[in-house]
């Protein structure tokens, strides 16, 4: 252990130098970035299409190449995946991130470059335990294993040379050989289709193991401890794994489950760790665990631009730079990465924090928001209510959507619709939506606006789900485990509308 320590030691020391130079210089560090990317792709039919060699400034590529959606790449990528090689990215691309998402039935699938996996998926993951131990000197995360909670689907053949499964499942198939001795359970479990017999033999698997540290989407991760408590008979997931320190989140915001972990791991010595990593790209660490802000990780073989959502439309929107980005504006991200994605809008928005280093929140989704009245209600406004409005009335919730009730014919005002899974229910149901209704008003002057003597907007209508609605929605949808979430506002009812009417059978 001594050599392991030595070298763990020196690697964070290097990569921590690393990491503070792009603090630094972030600028000249996404300039590189860019630069690098131009010139790697410019014999690609993509970059020979947009003559990338005559790219010399960040305003000629805003120019000369269009803003994409999957949909704009589909037809190139499906030439890739039937074998042809130099189209969007100058090396062979073997691998396929499957991703479908809650919100749309349809499959993606994103290219995975050997350079993507290495220095922007593998880079992720290690500079998360780098900045782990930068926070935790004293930290015993490495005498144990790590649980790796993967997703719900095998790797599939596409054909002889071409694989695709959702990114875990990617990714745990390209990991070094050495990586499976300090991770569980064994990739025959972790890669299982069937999400409810792989959570049994994960729980079985794993309660046998020393886990020091576990990696995965907070909702799912949540389904395997109480099933491992109830199996063991335990109420502390500690007296399980009492070496247990870490859990490593991302997919989806911690804040609805922060105290549902609370109740199973009621341990101050456990700590929470953000990540924000997706099918496309690694993108994000938290680096200071004291605050909730991740660091924007720049070297990743990621150039990044913004979209300001107050000018949101679509491909047709104006991006800008990193440089030029303001402090607490809401932006949707824009991505060229190194495995052939340009100019790809994610679907995600953030806000930035802090400019120096650049930290920053993920807000929501540029089609999960709700705004039928004017109001711009983004997941990160309802986030925070419904933190305000469990903390005040000591309820825990569990699961949440909410989507808008339109005006009547009568002329009776619009509202907005919530439907609310609790682990605990509020003191007060009334109470509750009072101080989620006034929260909303606090952190968005358009909803406030909206809410004016209920002219526009009336008050908000809570529904409470019944316990287990929205894992058998996802059930029913085919959608159990990995990185399948529930959504959390739309601007349309047809989700809200399934749900109420499980809700009542």
């Amino acid at each position: 252990m001594p050599l392991l320590s030595s070298l763990i030691s020196w690697l964070t020391f290097k990569r921590m130098n690393q990491i503070k130079l792009f603090k630094e210089y972030p600028d000249e560090v996404q300039k590189e970035m860019f630069n690098s990317l131009i010139n790697k792709a410019k014999d690609t039919e993509w970059g020979r299409k947009y003559d990338y060699k005559s790219i010399n400034s960040i305003q000629d590529f805003q120019e000369r190449v269009p803003i994409s959606k999957y949909e704009s790449l589909e037809n190139y990528i499906e030439r890739i995946r039937k074998g042809e090689n130099n189209i969007l990215w100058p090396t062979p691309i073997k691998w396929f991130a499957k991703s479908s998402g809650t919100t749309n039935d349809k499959s993606k699938f994103i290219p995975v470059s050997k350079e993507s996996l290495e220095e922007c998926h593998f880079r992720g993951g290690r500079d998360a335990m780098v900045l782990y131990l930068q926070n935790k000197r004293n930290s015993r995360v490495f005498n144990g294993k790590g649980l790796v909670i993967g997703g719900s689907q095998q790797v599939n053949k596409y054909n002889n040379e071409i694989f695709y499964g959702d990114i875990s499942a990617v990714l745990l198939s390209n990991v070094p050989f050495w990586v499976n001795f300090i991770r569980t359970p064994d990739i025959s479990i972790a890669l299982m289709d069937e999400w409810e017999s792989k959570i049994e033999k994960m729980a079985h698997e794993t309660i046998k193991d020393n886990v020091t540290n576990i990696s995965g989407v907070p909702s799912w991760t949540l389904v395997l401890i109480k099933r491992i408590l109830e199996i063991t008979g335990k109420d502390n997931l500690k007296d399980v794994w009492p070496d247990l320190e870490l859990f490593i989140h991302g997919g989806v915001s911690f804040e609805p489950y922060r105290e549902q972990y609370k109740k199973v791991i009621p341990d101050d010595t456990m700590h929470y760790m953000e990540t924000y990593n997706a099918s496309e790209g690694f993108f994000g660490i938290q680096d200071d665990l004291s605050s909730n802000d991740m660091l924007l990780m720049l070297d990743y073989g990621v150039f990044y631009e913004f979209i300001p959502m107050d000018e949101f439309d679509g491909e047709n929107s104006r991006t800008i730079t990193l440089d030029e980005v303001e402090l607490n504006k809401n932006y949707a991200m824009v991505i060229s990465t190194n495995c052939g994605l340009w100019r790809y809008l994610i679907g995600d928005t953030v806000y930035f924090t802090s400019k120096q280093p650049f930290k920053f929140r993920v807000s929501g989704r540029t089609k999960q928001f709700i705004n039928t009245f004017g109001e711009e209600l983004i997941v990160d406004n309802a986030e925070q209510a419904f933190r305000k409005a469990t903390e005040e009335t000591g309820a825990t919730i569990k699961e949440y959507t909410g989507a808008p009730v339109y005006m009547s014919a009568e002329g009776d005002a619009g509202a907005h619709q919530w439907l609310v899974e609790f682990e605990k229910e509020p003191s007060s149901l009334e109470r509750f939506v009072e101080i989620f209704d006034n929260t909303l008003k606090e952190l968005n002057s358009d909803y406030e606006s909206k809410r004016y003597k209920n002219m526009t907007l009336d008050f908000p209508k809570v529904e409470v789900a019944r316990e287990g609605l929205f894992y058998d929605w996802l059930k029913k949808k085919g959608k159990l485990g990995g990185q399948h979430k529930v959504p959390r506002l739309s601007n349309k009812r047809d989700y809200i509308e399934e749900l109420l009417a499980m809700n009542k059978s």
